[in-house]
């Protein structure tokens, strides 16, 4: 069965099981309450944190997303590839701000090169400044794009290139992914992670909007499924501004495009004249040197960035063809921010891109691969239910034999190991992100040695679960 699904795109990396055992659950459920009595009895300063914490902030974080049950894990400082809590432990970070920390924490040059601007150029001026031209042109030509213009965030980078191809469409209705995730626009916000049992058939998915967002129109139709996004635009056609999309769906672990997809994606949206937006906020410069639409092969006429761009401070930027970025050019969709390209972010910004050469990214990914090789042997030698996946330099364990193409593919993942497999990492110095896709990123700051106490700490956990 699995044989008979089309490969992934050669641009990326999946590794399915020759065969697999399933897992006892009770076992899970054993290992899973001895976790959390170890986990609550290492971080009593996390704990501490948390309660004080909640008494200002809702939940005690800063991003609804930090928080897990019974708390979460808090940070005082962080360097090159490590983090050290409230309790003093050091932790492996793989989770590296979701890519935002793509150069490693305190990374030399970005220090460096923004200590200068707060020296020498100043924070913040509202005008003009050759130091945001400068790194405009470096993206122009890393990332193949007539204009740009930048923001602060992904959400604000997504939300205005949504609206630039409303304006140069004259049309409203945006179409996107089940299951993905683009920031906190309320037109984005539709069947982020629905519930199945409110999302309709798997084929044709109802779009679920939260009841705190009034989105506009919205289509949602499945990742690899070129035949019902063509139903959908030939439905609505004349009707649709946009198709949004991650071109490797990174919300729900990491989920590849099939071999040829995103080249029908683009064909499509050529013949009934839909904006093609890619969403690279959690791609860009984590999927190589040019970013994911590179890799794949597949230019959309808009992309957004950020986080990797950035070294770690708050950028973000949308661009793309010249004839679609026309409309902010006249005004059609006027674009604002009063910290869009501060001098400050554009040193970081700057630093960041004469950092990320070509060698160090393959650098990087060569890591990568070796973990995900070095898993994939254990994964064997077990006989685990679960497959790695990668793309440039983040991977992720699949807790499924088979392959994840969609949103409903996975929800049928098995959540119970993956929060076993999350938790057993941080209770051995090693942090994911508190979500259930156990995705990595391996920063410029990672080592080899590093990766293998993620591999170490995952063959501890292959071998408690046969035990």
């Amino acid at each position: 069965m699995i044989d008979a699904l089309p490969l992934n795109d050669p641009a990326t990396w999946r590794h399915l099981p020759a065969t697999s055992t399933p897992v006892d659950h009770a076992r899970v459920a054993e290992l899973m309450a001895a976790e959390w009595e170890r986990f609550t009895a290492s971080t009593p300063g996390s704990g501490a944190h948390n309660e004080r914490a909640s008494k200002s902030l809702p939940l005690g974080v800063t991003s609804s997303f930090q928080h897990w049950d019974p708390y979460p894990i808090s940070i005082v400082s962080a360097r090159g590839a490590w983090l050290t809590d409230v309790d003093d432990r050091k932790l492996l970070d793989l989770s590296m701000g979701f890519g935002a920390m793509l150069v490693g924490h305190l990374n030399p040059a970005i220090v460096a090169s923004v200590n200068e601007a707060l020296e020498k150029t100043g924070t913040l001026f509202v005008t003009p400044s050759p130091s945001a031209t400068e790194v405009a042109e470096r993206y122009q030509e890393r990332f193949g794009l007539d204009r740009l213009r930048f923001t602060n965030s992904g959400t604000e980078a997504t939300m205005y290139a949504v609206r630039t191809a409303r304006a140069y469409t004259g049309r409203k209705a945006i179409v996107k992914l089940e299951g993905g995730y683009h920031g906190g626009y309320d037109g984005l916000s539709v069947s982020v992670k629905p519930a199945v049992a409110d999302a309709g058939p798997q084929a044709a998915p109802t779009p679920v909007t939260p009841f705190d967002v009034e989105a506009g129109t919205v289509y949602v139709v499945p990742y690899n499924d070129i035949d019902r996004l063509r139903e959908v635009f030939e439905a609505h056609r004349g009707e649709i501004a946009a198709l949004v999309m991650e071109p490797v769906m990174e919300n729900i672990g990491i989920v590849l495009p099939d071999a040829g997809y995103l080249a029908a994606v683009r064909t499509a949206c050529d013949e009934f004249d839909v904006v093609l937006i890619f969403d690279e906020v959690k791609t860009g410069l984590t999927a190589g040197y040019a970013g994911a639409a590179r890799r794949l092969g597949v230019e959309p006429d808009l992309i957004t960035l950020a986080k990797s761009i950035g070294g770690g401070l708050p950028l973000a930027a949308f661009g793309g063809r010249a004839e679609v970025m026309q409309a902010v050019v006249d005004n059609r969709m006027a674009h604002f921010g009063t910290y869009n390209g501060n001098p400050l972010v554009m040193a970081a910004a700057r630093a960041v891109d004469e950092v990320c050469t070509r060698e160090a990214l393959d650098a990087a990914e060569a890591v990568n691969d070796g973990a995900l090789r070095a898993i994939d042997a254990i994964i064997a030698e077990f006989d685990l239910p679960a497959h790695t996946v990668g793309l440039g330099v983040k991977g992720a364990v699949t807790w499924s034999p088979a392959p994840v193409r969609n949103y409903r593919d996975y929800k049928r993942t098995d959540f119970e190991i993956a929060e076993l497999s999350w938790l057993w990492g941080v209770n051995r110095g090693v942090l994911t992100p508190p979500g259930l896709d156990e995705q990595w990123l391996v920063s410029l700051a990672h080592t080899t040695a590093d990766m293998d106490l993620l591999v170490a700490t995952f063959r501890e956990l292959a071998e408690a679960l046969r035990a």
